[in-house]
């Protein structure tokens, strides 16, 4: 919450009357830090850690989509006095893969039949009704933009960014490390499948079941429903064995 605490007054300054504008968020007010072609912004989308979940959603990083609405959300709720805690989570639920793609990936995960795993009806109450079961986050939890445009894990590589590394290996595992129980993580794409793989087996995560090839629900990935269909049977067997220990 301490970064919340830091940027609340900028936070109040926002209007709360209409859809903020880019260059109203991308200020010096919220930039993070920079490292050659990459810039990171704050937004308050990373601020709640629900350590009960049973479901953990992992992205790679907060889009200028969903960074917006994060401000938005944060904005509207401090306004109608809200406290921080109160506004975290409300940011959290609201903003977390808001858009395209948390259509793309209620439609999966409810074909899956995660919802019936859950004792829920549909995977969309788990940003709403039954946020208790779920924390969605991202690999790198604050929005980073390669060339002014949201960064795909690709360029470059977060092996190859100091900075990036230190999101990933610092302030996720730490994230991840405060879950109470061994909870489902549910990697979305290759790129983060990967990096939290890779976290599990040097020890820097501790065991929790990880979910295999579920492809990014991104409207950009032009193979994602091929890869879904291919995976599907695997996908669910995986989904029964963890629930059924």
């Amino acid at each position: 919450m301490n970064s919340l605490t830091i940027f609340e007054q900028a936070i109040r300054s926002l209007p709360d009357d209409r859809t903020l504008r880019r260059d109203e968020l991308w200020t010096d007010d919220f930039l993070l830090q920079q490292e050659n072609e990459l810039t990171v912004y704050y937004s308050p989308i990373g601020e709640y850690v629900n350590t009960e979940a049973k479901v953990v959603i992992i992205g790679i990083t907060p889009g200028f989509e969903q960074m917006r609405i994060a401000f938005e959300e944060a904005t509207d709720a401090l306004h109608h006095g809200a406290s921080l805690e109160g506004t975290a989570r409300i940011v959290k639920y609201a903003a977390s893969f808001a858009g395209t793609m948390r259509r793309n990936l209620v439609q999966m995960l409810d074909t899956l039949e995660l919802p019936a795993l859950l004792g829920i009806e549909t995977t969309a109450s788990l940003f709403h009704q039954h946020q208790e079961l779920l924390h969605p986050t991202s690999l790198l939890k604050q929005p980073v933009f390669y060339r002014e445009k949201n960064y795909s894990g690709h360029q470059p590589k977060i092996n190859r960014s100091p900075l990036l590394r230190h999101y990933a290996e610092e302030h996720f595992v730490a994230e991840i490390n405060q879950l109470q129980k061994p909870a489902l993580l549910i990697p979305l794409g290759r790129v983060v499948e990967t990096q939290v793989r890779g976290l599990i087996q040097d020890g820097r995560i501790e065991q929790h079941q990880l979910l295999s090839n579920f492809p990014h629900p991104s409207g950009a990935n032009g193979h994602r429903k091929k890869q879904f269909e291919e995976n599907q049977a695997y996908l669910m067997k995986q989904l029964i064995q963890h629930f059924a220990e």
